[in-house]
């Protein structure tokens, strides 16, 4: 979709991960390793994310890219993928709703069966076919890509990597369902104010050690 999109925001992040990531990585990884840089570019309908580590450089990244559309899932590539890559593409379809969570990520206010959002009216999501039925809809596209090249642990990572991400999207898009409230009607203005006082809050937490958000 290079080329479609030629103005947007972009934000660069750094993450550290010593104590989110599984033992067994945590005892192989040298010093340092556990830091992951986010850039990303945001042209919404489209976005596109990139992770990589300045330890392992060119042996690391992890790309998603996003695509907001008004439908209901069907809409077959809409990424415009060449056919043999699209051949390659294993489709995950990810229902807020119906989809099971584990104890740990788990929790009632953040359940898209339970929530009615006084703003809007909208929800419950009980049906299990909500999103045929429901108005307005939108599909969230990310097509996730993930190189690890580590000899031994490659295979072993990379499948982790992918149900990390399946994990984090699905919890995500929960919290967004069910967080209505506090965004509908928001300005882009306001949206910024959010993100300034958000990224404080991280650094300081940072500082003071304090493990938040969601553990491997």
């Amino acid at each position: 979709m290079a080329g479609r999109y030629i103005s947007g925001q972009y934000t660069y992040k750094i993450f550290h991960l010593k104590h989110k990531v599984p033992s067994f990585i945590r005892l192989l990884a040298p010093e340092g390793a556990l830091e992951v840089h986010e850039k990303s570019w945001n042209a919404y309908p489209y976005s596109k994310t990139l992770y990589c580590n300045p330890y392992m450089k060119d042996d690391f990244l992890i790309s998603v890219e996003t695509v907001h559309a008004a439908d209901r899932g069907n809409t077959e590539n809409i990424h415009g993928l060449m056919r043999s890559k699209w051949r390659e593409v294993e489709v995950v379809m990810v229902d807020i709703a119906n989809d099971p969570v584990s104890a740990a990520d788990y929790h009632p206010d953040e359940d898209p069966t339970k929530y009615i959002s006084k703003k809007t009216g909208r929800g419950p999501l009980r049906d299990p076919y909500w999103w045929l039925q429901s108005e307005p809809v939108m599909t969230c596209y990310k097509l996730v890509s993930c190189e690890f090249r580590w000899f031994g642990i490659q295979a072993r990572v990379e499948r982790y990597i992918q149900d990390f991400e399946r994990r984090i999207i699905t919890n995500f898009h929960r919290q967004v369902f069910c967080w209505m409230d506090e965004w509908y009607g928001l300005t882009m203005e306001d949206i910024r104010c959010i993100e300034d006082l958000t990224k404080k809050e991280l650094d300081q937490q940072r500082r003071e050690g304090t493990v938040r958000g969601t553990l491997g």
